[in-house]
Parts: structure tokens; C-alpha cells; sequence
């Protein structure tokens, strides 16, 4: 079964983010537990936190369909020490968030080098801070997901997946998410059947499925292997619709959340709506 919504706003309480999924007719939804521009938040209140779990409860909501995501400021491959606590002291503080929640789940990029320390020691500095993360908490998957390359980040290599979770300890509770606008800006080709294939016999030969715990699914309004990370509306982009529809197709991608991020709000419910379609139709096909 597919998991399908978007990243919706948080604002009023974390549980308005599950009234706001169901209004999308929604299966999945990400949302940020504390303002995503900000190092500190306040604690979550006892009752919203029981109003976010009764909201799952309610509309159907489990842990594994909900994809949270950590705050952009965080950098866990950061090369100043001071900078580096930081981080990672946030992190954590998200991980906990999450294990409040009741959520198993906590997607975040990956960190970048900042044109200062080598890809390797960035790569490994970033394994280091999810085993002390991962040591302090329980019950939550770390989720790195690939990034378009911008700047000094890391992550926009399959390879660079792979590497990070070669160094964590825990391996039941490190996974991946792949945002498909930045994949397409990284160099991997999403535009036909066989570009699909093609790229996600890598990523499985490179990472490997067991590893997929999210998806991101995005056009993208930048260039081809142009390592800039632009989101585009489904099929409106220079990635067009096929790739959307063939994950949807592909059993592979069954039981984890698949999130819009795309850029128009007032069409999400009609992307979700024609992305479950996709799945339909070939339930049909299967069924005839």
C-alpha cells in the first residue's frame, strides 16, 4: 500500500498539521515539530502533544506514515567544533520531540563541509553525531535524505548515503529518504521508464532498498544534474510525470510516506488525488 501527502504547516499546534493532512485526503504527511528557522523552542505542551496523538488516532494516522522533519539550521557533518555541539545538541532535542509524539521517524540532510574539512571527514563527523544522537533516544529511525549538491552540501551521491549509515552503529535506526527534484538536480535521471530503472538499480545496489524509509516526490524547476534545488508542481517541471507515476506502480515503494513538497499548496489535494490514481489504475490492470 502507498502512503501519499505533503508537508504541512504546524502553525496553532502540531496537531492542526493532522486536521490540515485530512483535509487533503491525505495517507502520509510530513510536518516540522518546532519552527525549522529557529535553534531553540519551547518544550511541547503535555495537552498538545495528547491532542496530536488523539488527531492520529482519529483520522487514521500511524507512526510510519508520518515523516517529520528536522530544523535547516542543523549541520551534523559541521566542521567547528562549537558549531558542531550545536547542532547536534538540536538534533537531539528533535529526535525527543519525535519520541513525544510517539513518531518513528525523524528525516534531516545530511550536513555539509563548508569547503573546510575533506568529504570523508564531513561524511564520518555526520555517522558520529547520529550514534550519539541515536544513544540517547529509542523508538526513532534517523532518516538522511539526498540533497541536489548546492554549495558544500553532501548527501547528493548515493555513495555519500551509503558511507553515513557504513558508520552508524544502530543500523535498525538509520534509513533514507529520496527527494526526487533533488536526485534529477544531482545527476540521476528520473525523465523516462528506463532512467528510472536505470537509477534506482543503483540506489539498491549502492544503499539498498531495506534502507528506504520516505520519499519526497518533487518536479523540479532547475536544470538536470545542475546542482540547484528548485521544487516544481507535478508534471509542470523537467522531470514530467512519468517517473511520479511509476513509483506509485512499483511495489518497492509500498508502506513508507510519500511527500509533496512541491510548490503549490491549492493543488496538493488534486497531486495526491492523481497520484493515488496512478496506483489504481494499475490495481486494475492487475485485477483484469
Amino acid at each position: 500500500m502507498k502512503f501519499v501527502g505533503a508537508h504541512v504547516s504546524a502553525a496553532g499546534g502540531v496537531d492542526q498539521a493532522v486536521l490540515r493532512a485530512h483535509e487533503l485526503e491525505a495517507t502520509a504527511f510530513a510536518l516540522f515539530t518546532k519552527n525549522q528557522r529557529q535553534w531553540k523552542a519551547a518544550p511541547l505542551p503535555e495537552d498538545v502533544i495528547e491532542k496530536f496523538k488523539v488527531a492520529c488516532e482519529k483520522y487514521g494516522y500511524q507512526s510510519h506514515q508520518i515523516l517529520p522533519h528536522d530544523s535547516y539550521l542543523i549541520n551534523l557533518g559541521h566542521p567547528v567544533t562549537e558549531a558542531l555541539e550545536k547542532s547536534r545538541e538540536a538534533f537531539l532535542d528533535e529526535l525527543q520531540r519525535c519520541e513525544q509524539l510517539g513518531l518513528s521517524l525523524l528525516n534531516f540532510h545530511p550536513g555539509s563541509h563548508l569547503m573546510q574539512i575533506e568529504e570523508d571527514k564531513c561524511l564520518a563527523l555526520i555517522s558520529e553525531s547520529l550514534n550519539i544522537a541515536l544513544d540517547k533516544t529509542k523508538g526513532v529511525t534517523a532518516v538522511i535524505e539526498n540533497t541536489a549538491g548546492q554549495g558544500s552540501n553532501l548527501g547528493f551521491r548515493f555513495e555519500h548515503l551509503a558511507k553515513i549509515i557504513e558508520g552508524v552503529e544502530d543500523k535498525s535506526r538509520v534509513g533514507v529518504c529520496i527527494d526526487t527534484c533533488h536526485a534529477f538536480a544531482a545527476g540521476y535521471d528520473l525523465r523516462t521508464v528506463e532512467e528510472c530503472e536505470k537509477t534506482f538499480k543503483h540506489f539498491d545496489e549502492v544503499v539498498g532498498f531495506k534502507y528506504l524509509r520516505g520519499m519526497h516526490l518533487n518536479d523540479a524547476k532547475s536544470a538536470f544534474n545542475s546542482r540547484v534545488d528548485r521544487h516544481h508542481s507535478l508534471g509542470e517541471g523537467n522531470i514530467g510525470n512519468t517517473v511520479f507515476s511509476w513509483i506509485m506502480k512499483d511495489a518497492r515503494f509500498d508502506g513508507i510516506p510519500m511527500i509533496l513538497e512541491t510548490v503549490n499548496p491549492d493543488i496538493w489535494i488534486d497531486e495526491i488525488a492523481w497520484l493515488k490514481a496512478q496506483q489504481k489504475s494499475e490495481n486494475d490492470e492487475a485485477a483484469a
